[in-house]
């Protein structure tokens, strides 16, 4: 294939001893006339490479049904009402409803009412403790940029917005629902250039007020890279503060009585442990926390006793599992009296729902039928009640949601479901283990249509691997349209996600990342080595941290996999702090300003890695210009490396996308980009419409 021109610099960089190269730095930079002559070239390459596929109008027509399946988000409920989200098929963007006493519900927010475009996505939304005012957050062109604003839930009318810089913004409500705290970034003359995207303080806000008059409750000082979360209690006087800087592990909170003088103190500051506080209506402080406890439990404490803020002082109510993770917790009244707790626990990525008594003596019970799956929240009334609402999903079921009754404990009832515009097909799901480097076991879904094949077949391996986050079974549009189409999808569960706590997370951050590299290696392996696939049949498949994922992976492995789909991925490790928001995640990766660091980063960075002469797998980079996250610069440069250097046939092409963003787009766009995907996995694995 003859692929644009992209001119070597001979720039070779001494950082704390390496020596390390970046032919093309000018990438970097996308209104450079090069970079634009370049991308407008790769553009060119990507149609006629992608539109040549041929079973992309066949994967597009089946997304087209799968894609445009419905999608119910958990109820919120405030009073009487209840404020959920729901996508229909058809439909572009969920919308944000509300359910009335009278069983009537009404659309809030349209994000195509807002942008027929399609531009605007919702982002966050918060109704107050009455349920007559809602604070809403959206963006438009994937900025994620959040501008707030409070509506009358009643009449719909907008009472104030727009707020400008409230990206990762918690809204916390006042009793009355005149008054509200959020997080807000300073304005840009007030912070050092290039530093825009940060300095978060937490501010109360008076609605209808100006944002520019608000009062500062806290964050002077803080590092400028700091988010802040924010709750109340529901009788308004309470509020918790909390902080973490990037996306590290830890956090310092703080307590306030605003009934008292309302200062902030020290609940949790300096410790290596989260910790999510608030006061229920039984008075008590509520603690969630991995303090002592890697798989994470939930306690209480005094919240006007400080002698009972610290750990010695906290009674749990559901302790530490043995080889179970707490994920989500809901707080109920029992059918004798006395509150329960409704709690989710995760077991080797699938959820489990268990009650137990909030006075601290133990599991009153297993809640069944769920089946393999996940749970995406659960709530319940917080002025009381025996109900909650529970989110669940698997592999082949849009998310939906269940009710439950603690009078009824063992049951869980239909409340509201999605629908699919096309015919799911069956999906036969087995759970396996593969075995790390390091003699680690890595569990691993794998999804085909009739249980293990009778041959090896075309075999997607979806991974990520970082940033605590769990991959558990979800309705996926592309699993389902690969596995119709007669291939295997298989899901690893690395290290560095969730799926067994915090010690899970840790053994694959900072300098053992190699760990999530090796694990995803061992799954491959593991596959091919069952018979579900060969290595000429493996496609590997990741995004964002997944992106970084596979992209080591082609590097340090270029003979596992056949295919790989990289995207909106994060691949110069040595530079990543200084686009977007890499310098958050430092804590995660770590940083190449100091020397042991940087030579972590060098060891994987997949940029880095790359060598000429050798026979690279086909590449499909996948990047979106509005991305505000991880800089598409990282695509443009590995496409232009690898280009460059491999002497295989198999292609490398780079598709970007603009008007969207690292996250929420809406459906239509979902579709193009997951028909290339998957057509191009298909056309280097081997898959036919046949399988």
């Amino acid at each position: 294939m003859r692929y644009p021109e992209a001119p070597r610099l001979d720039l070779v960089e001494d950082l704390h001893g390496h020596a390390v190269a970046d032919p093309y730095r000018w990438l970097e930079d996308p209104a450079d006339a090069r970079t634009q002559a370049w991308s407008e070239a790769q553009d060119a390459l990507a149609a006629e490479t992608l539109g040549a596929l041929p079973l992309r109008p066949a994967f597009a027509a089946r997304l087209e049904q799968l894609v445009h399946a419905g999608a119910v988000g958990v109820p919120v409920w405030r009073g009487e009402r209840a404020f959920s989200t729901r996508r229909d098929p058809g439909q572009e963007h969920a919308v944000l409803r509300v359910r009335e006493a009278d069983g009537s519900s009404r659309v809030l927010v349209d994000p195509m009412a807002l942008d027929p475009e399609g531009t605007t996505t919702l982002d966050a939304w918060s109704p107050s403790w009455e349920g007559d005012r809602l604070a809403y957050q959206v963006s438009t062109g994937g900025d994620e940029e959040s501008r707030l604003y409070v509506l009358d839930v009643a009449t719909g009318e907008v009472l104030d917005g727009p707020i400008d810089r409230c990206r990762y913004s918690p809204v916390a409500w006042l009793p009355g629902g005149e008054e509200l705290f959020y997080v807000r970034r300073l304005a840009p003359d007030q912070v050092p250039a290039g530093e825009e995207q940060f300095h978060r303080r937490v501010w109360r806000h008076r609605v209808g007020g100006d944002p520019d008059g608000d009062l500062l409750v806290h964050g002077e000082g803080s590092d400028p890279s700091s988010y802040f979360d924010v709750h109340t209690s529901r009788d308004g006087r309470w509020l918790v503060v909390s902080r973490s800087v990037g996306t590290a592990p830890r956090d310092d909170v703080w307590l306030a009585d605003l009934a008292g003088d309302g200062a902030l103190r020290d609940l949790q500051v300096g410790v290596d442990a989260r910790t999510t506080a608030w006061v229920a209506r039984d008075g008590r402080l509520w603690l969630f926390s991995d303090r002592d406890a890697p798989r994470s439990r939930l306690a209480v404490a005094d919240p006007a006793d400080p002698s009972t803020w610290q750990p010695q002082g906290w009674r749990d109510v559901v302790p530490q599992q043995d080889g179970a993770v707490l994920t989500d917790v809901a707080i109920v009244d029992g059918p004798e009296g006395g509150l329960q707790v409704l709690a989710v626990h995760a077991v080797d990525a699938t959820d489990r729902l268990s009650v137990w008594a909030a006075d601290g003596t133990g599991r009153l019970g297993q809640v069944t039928g769920l089946g393999a799956g996940s749970i995406s929240g659960v709530t319940s009334r917080p002025e009381g009640g025996s109900e909650a609402w529970v989110g669940h999903t698997d592999f082949a079921t849009p998310p939906s949601v269940l009710r439950w009754d603690a009078s009824a404990p063992e049951a869980l009832q239909p409340w509201e479901s999605a629908d699919v515009a096309g015919e799911v097909p069956a999906v036969h799901v087995v759970e396996t283990h593969a075995t790390s480097a390091d003699g680690t076991p890595v569990h691993v879904f794998v999804l085909s249509a009739a249980g293990t094949p009778d041959r090896p077949r075309p075999t997607v391996l979806y991974g990520y691997g970082g940033f605590n986050v769990s991959l558990t079974p979800a309705y996926s549009a592309q699993a389902l349209a690969w596995v119709a189409a007669g291939g295997v999808w298989a899901v690893a569960n690395l290290r560095g996600g969730s799926e067994h706590g915090e010690e899970w997370h840790r053994a694959g951050m900072r300098e053992r990342k190699q760990n999530v590299f090796d694990d995803f290696a061992a799954a491959g392996e593991h596959l091919v080595a069952q018979g579900w696939t060969s290595h000429e049949q493996l496609g590997i498949f990741g995004g964002s941290n997944g992106g970084l994922l596979v992209g080591a992976s082609l590097t340090q492995r270029p003979d596992l996999a056949a295919a790989v789909v990289c995207s909106a991925p994060l691949l110069d490790m040595v530079r990543y702090e200084l686009f977007g928001l890499g310098r958050t995640w430092n804590d995660e990766y770590g940083t190449a300003a100091d020397p042991t660091e940087l030579g972590w980063l060098l060891g994987y960075s997949p940029y880095h890695a790359v060598r000429e002469g050798r026979a690279y797998p086909a590449v499909l980079l996948t990047t979106f210009e509005s991305d505000t996250r991880v800089d598409p610069l990282h695509g443009r440069k590995l496409a232009a490396a690898l280009q460059h250097a491999t002497t295989a046939e198999a292609p490398v092409v780079l598709r970007r996308e603009t008007s969207v963003g690292h996250g929420a787009r809406a459906v239509s766009r979902t579709v193009g980009l997951a028909a290339d995907q998957l057509a191009f996995l298909a056309r280097y694995t081997g898959l036919t419409s046949e399988g």
